[in-house]
């Protein structure tokens, strides 16, 4: 299997989440070794991705320095991981991506519409090597050693609409479209007025979330599936360890974790070499990790 990129650069325009303002998304390709380069256009500022760019996760996986920030990457993210899009550059007119409809679906079309070309360079992929684990009382998040790419999920609580969920998925890029990428991020109608108090979320709305009074879903539409919650915690985490700049070959477990949690973890997963190791995807012991990229 080799790198990957886009056959064309594709724009679009969208509402940022927290500003409510537009904003203007262009991906284009990179070439071989190039990573993933996110570019804030109207700071002139690049800001590659990795743990090391990472400046915050209380609500969002937001990357930058003291010039300036992009927020909420995670949702793009998961979308770059299922395609499995080695070189790219970002570019967005503002301090965070366009939050579309919630989920990463969006994303997915457009990398559809830009179209995916190989290139000249194998793909190489970080081979989780042994348990890596993080805690914050009951929760937890952990990567264990796996031929395949698998993430389960768990999710807790005191709502009567979400109650206890988990999620088992077992990737494909098929299976993310079918399954995870259009699980709507999701937010409580009393925390929303808050945040909006504070001048954030100025852009949520329930064409971009999952709207919960104290009882029930505010979505005249419903949910997209039963357990559409912990789905959507699937797509985070998938967003979050694509922060590394690589797939990851392994299995992912969490309970209630967060984006917070995911950045420890692949802090700690790259701090140590005996943790994990970068191997060429045509050299892995399992073909099926090649194939699920089909």
């Amino acid at each position: 299997m080799q790198q990957r990129t886009l056959k064309k650069a594709i724009e679009v325009v969208g509402i940022g989440l927290h500003k409510g303002e537009p904003i203007r998304l262009r991906l284009e390709p990179l070439g071989v070794d190039a990573g993933i380069v996110f570019y804030r256009e109207d700071l002139a500022m690049t800001i590659p991705l990795s743990p090391e760019s990472v400046v915050d996760t209380q609500m969002a996986t937001v990357i930058g320095n003291e010039k300036g920030i992009i927020s909420t990457i995670e949702h793009f993210l998961s979308a770059v991981y299922a395609y499995g899009i080695d070189n790219m550059r970002v570019v967005v007119n503002g301090n965070e991506m366009p939050i579309m409809d919630g989920s990463s679906i969006s994303f997915c079309l457009l990398l559809d519409e830009a179209g995916i070309e190989e290139q000249d360079a194998p793909k190489k992929v970080i081979v989780v090597k042994r348990a890596v684990e993080v805690k914050d009382g009951d929760k937890f998040v952990r990567l264990l050693p796996n031929n395949n790419a698998l993430f389960d999920f768990r999710i807790k609580f005191d709502h009567p609409v979400i109650g206890e969920q988990e999620e088992h998925f077992e990737f494909s890029t098929k299976n993310f479209v079918e399954e995870i990428a259009r699980a709507r991020t999701f937010g409580f109608a009393k925390d929303i007025q808050y945040l909006q108090s504070q001048n954030l979320a100025l852009g949520a709305t329930l064409q971009n979330a999952i709207g919960l009074d104290e009882y029930k879903v505010l979505n005249p539409e419903g949910l997209r599936f039963d357990n559409e919650f912990a789905r959507h915690k699937i797509l985070d985490a998938m967003g979050d360890m694509m922060v590394s700049g690589h797939n990851i070959l392994g299995a992912y477990q969490s309970f209630a974790g967060s984006h917070n949690l995911n950045y420890r973890l692949t802090t700690k997963l790259l701090s140590n070499s005996l943790n994990y190791e970068m191997v060429a995807v045509q050299e892995l012991q399992s073909r099926a990790f090649a194939k699920s990229f089909a």
